[in-house]
């Protein structure tokens, strides 16, 4: 058998896998489409996060293509249903990125309750020493609504609990007992919408999510709360956001995503990308890192690692 690993993985995988299988790391990583087609052709597992996209043209390919290791959470840049029809098997790794991904977005929550981004500019790049331009507030006595309230957003909740803040959240798979468990408070979105001051965004994106955060819903929050999306991009409508923002009628908006962050080549070329919200002062973004730790590498790794042995059938 034959493994191709094309992204930058937990180095377990390659080193476990190599007792029982030709396993062979692409030499750039994340591979493109067209260096994957070459070389997919006798591969029988295959290794990668979320780049580039397994369309058809991809999956027609692969002639021997028996499994998928995906290591994250999300399957849109796979043809699923298409993969179904030729028989391969999809393993991802939910819940193994809950814990970095909820520690990142209290990271953003904090930067941007404490506006350290733009102080620490000031300082190292303007060499400007003024703590009055900083007055910041408190995450103490707030309340964060959580959009998801699956691995990722009862971390975030129980994260927020431990700051003094109250949880409401929304999520339409649970019910009202599911929420009470976890001290939380189940909500309608317009409700949450309306009573948080910080808002963090857990949902997948899906037809019915796509622009979920668009002119009418942010009209329907608080003028000083904040959005943060450690999801995927598409969920908030930059554009009614960034208009938001530069009207004051929203205080902040926090992201690990972009709607446009695959476009082109994606993560495999130098394509260009920019966004009307990059002129805000009150928006902050990072690349897409939320799973980018060394611990949920390692835990997402050991995971995909055991599915993919059980379905071979391998001791």
């Amino acid at each position: 058998m034959n493994c191709l690993i094309i992204d930058k993985v937990y180095a377990g995988i390659a080193e476990e896998f190599s007792k029982y299988m030709n396993v062979k790391t692409a030499d750039n990583l994340p591979s493109t489409k067209e260096q994957l087609i070459a070389q997919i052709g006798d591969v029988d597992v295959l290794i990668m996060r979320v780049d580039p996209k397994i369309d058809k043209e991809v999956l027609d390919a692969a002639k021997n293509l028996k499994i998928i290791g995906v290591c994250s959470v999300g399957l849109n840049h796979i043809d699923t249903e298409y993969a179904k029809e030729k028989g391969i098997q999809i393993f991802n790794a939910p819940g193994m990125n809950a814990n970095a991904v909820a520690e990142l977005t209290f990271s953003k929550m904090l930067d941007i309750s404490r506006g350290t981004f733009t102080a620490n500019y000031d300082v190292k790049v303007k060499h400007e020493w003024d703590k009055y331009k900083f007055v910041g507030r408190e995450l103490r006595g707030k309340t964060l609504g959580v959009m998801g309230f699956g691995r990722i957003g009862r971390r975030v909740g129980e994260l927020g609990r431990a700051f003094g803040m109250t949880v409401v959240a929304y999520d339409p798979f649970l019910k009202p007992e599911d929420f009470e468990k976890e001290n939380a408070t189940g909500m309608s979105i317009e409700e949450l919408l309306k009573v948080s001051d910080f808002v963090s965004i857990h949902v997948p994106l899906t037809p019915d999510t796509k622009d979920l955060f668009n002119a009418k819903s942010i009209a329907g929050m608080k003028n000083d709360a904040v959005v943060l999306n450690m999801s995927r991009g598409g969920i908030v409508n930059e554009q009614d956001m960034y208009e938001a923002l530069k009207a004051g009628t929203i205080g902040g908006y926090a992201t690990d995503v972009l709607e446009n962050e695959l476009a082109g080549s994606g993560l495999t070329g130098n394509d260009s990308f920019a966004s009307p919200l990059f002129e805000c002062d009150n928006f902050i973004v990072s690349p897409h890192i939320g799973a980018q730790s060394v611990d949920a590498s390692r835990d997402i790794g050991i995971l995909i690692i055991s599915k993919i042995k059980e379905a071979l059938g391998l001791k």
